[in-house]
């Protein structure tokens, strides 16, 4: 590759990355639909040509977001710390809620941009709301992992219980309630409870 088509590579992938980073931090915060596209260029410091020359679309910004999200929130940082903080399935399954108890109490507590973003698109056929749906089922699909580790009878249906703890929780912390990770543990540890699930004395 001569060097003048290496400069440009290199330039393109900077522009992306900032115009992605840009995103993911205005996204997180205010949503999809409440963010423009020149307020993104300029937190970004780009031309709207170098936008569109990366993402053909907002929509298609949306969508990288939204998988940057799953790589740093989800994976990166829940699967990963509740792993890191707990040994056996039905401690990680709590270790959640005491992640999240930290996370509440940020002062950039920005919310789960999923459910955000989910409740921005009436369209069910519209592709963000699609992918909003499809990131929300990955998050049920490690804790269903988790119930099927802690050997819980029906592990999908369980999962599924326990993400309503989670997205309530979330819901809860954005109007104002600090100890709102802490009760939806309260009702985590009768599920477990129910289940029969052994944690640690």
């Amino acid at each position: 590759m001569a060097a003048r088509d290496r400069q440009a590579s290199v330039r393109s992938r900077s522009g992306r990355d900032r115009i992605l980073d840009a995103a993911y931090g205005l996204f997180s915060r205010a949503g999809v639909r409440a963010i423009g596209v020149d307020t993104i260029t300029a937190e970004a410091d780009v031309a709207k040509m170098t936008l569109y020359r990366n993402f053909a679309s907002k929509s298609e910004l949306a969508l990288a977001f939204l998988t940057l999200r799953e790589e740093r929130w989800t994976r990166g940082w829940v699967q990963a710390e509740v792993q890191r903080r707990a040994d056996t399935p039905g401690e990680q399954l709590l270790a959640i809620f005491e992640i999240f108890s930290e996370w509440f109490a940020r002062e950039d507590f920005e919310g789960c941009a999923f459910i955000t973003s989910l409740l921005e698109f009436d369209d069910r056929a519209d592709p963000v709301r699609q992918a909003c749906v499809t990131h929300l089922a990955n998050i049920r699909a490690f804790l269903c992992e988790l119930a099927t580790a802690a050997d819980v009878q029906d592990p999908a249906r369980f999962a599924a219980q326990w993400h309503i703890l989670m997205k309530g929780s979330i819901v809860a912390a954005h109007e104002g309630d600090a100890d709102a990770a802490m009760k939806a543990r309260e009702m985590g540890l009768l599920l477990l409870a129910r289940e029969g699930v052994a944690l640690a004395a």
